[in-house]
């Protein structure tokens, strides 16, 4: 329940903050004037969580409903807008501020989805849809390849192992902000790290020469 999650809406906000952030940032590398800054900025911060909530039913969507998140979602954006001179070439600050925005909503969106009374797969798949949604759709409104499919990089995975990780210990009754601060700082710690040493997921399933099978490098 809620009351077993208080700091929920907290983070909730703090996911919002920073996707938008990355999404304003995006705007701003791509020299789009105020108004362009601030929906990116939208987008990216309550793209995931208006997702979810038309996969659960939660009517109306968060997106165009909750002042709050609305509010810091343009917060973001705005921030973005008057201190982007020295980050709007820093491609490094878009990518973490992604990840931190993608741990935070992967989390949310499945404990949210466990909320409504889907089922625990439900609830993956709403987390997991809840974490890239942002992303994606701040990469398609800047012309970009959405990272989710760009490059087999790690992005659906860490969501997926959290979400996994939000539904076990919800079935097990470790419900405590504890425990799901732990698993943000893992999905953000996987993603963060995939990067650094550059993992990859396979590619698609090929022969080798002499009939052995194998993934494509």
């Amino acid at each position: 329940m809620v009351e077993d999650i208080p700091f929920e809406p907290v983070l909730e906000l703090v996911g919002v903050l920073v996707g938008a952030m990355s999404g304003a940032l995006a705007a701003v590398r791509k020299q789009f004037d105020v108004f362009g800054i601030v929906v990116l900025g939208w987008a990216a911060g309550l793209g995931g969580g208006m997702l979810r909530d038309v996969l659960i039913g939660a009517v109306p969507p968060v997106g165009i409903a909750d002042w709050r998140l609305i509010t810091t979602a343009v917060l973001g954006a705005f921030l973005m807008y008057f201190f982007h001179p020295r980050l709007e070439r820093a491609r490094r600050v878009i990518v973490v501020l992604d990840a931190g925005a993608l741990a935070v909503f992967t989390v949310v969106g499945t404990v949210k989805g466990l909320e409504y009374g889907t089922t625990a797969v439900a609830a993956v798949i709403v987390g997991v849809m809840t974490g890239a949604g942002g992303g994606v759709l701040r990469d398609v409104l800047s012309g970009e390849v959405p990272v989710v499919l760009h490059d087999r990089q790690l992005y659906a995975i860490p969501s997926m192992l959290g979400a996994i990780g939000v539904a076990v210990c919800w079935s097990v009754g470790w419900r405590t902000p504890v425990v799901l601060s732990a698993v943000v700082v893992g999905i953000f710690a996987l993603r963060v790290l995939s990067l650094r040493f550059r993992l990859h997921a396979p590619g698609p399933w090929r022969g080798r020469p002499g009939g052995q099978a194998g993934w494509s490098p």
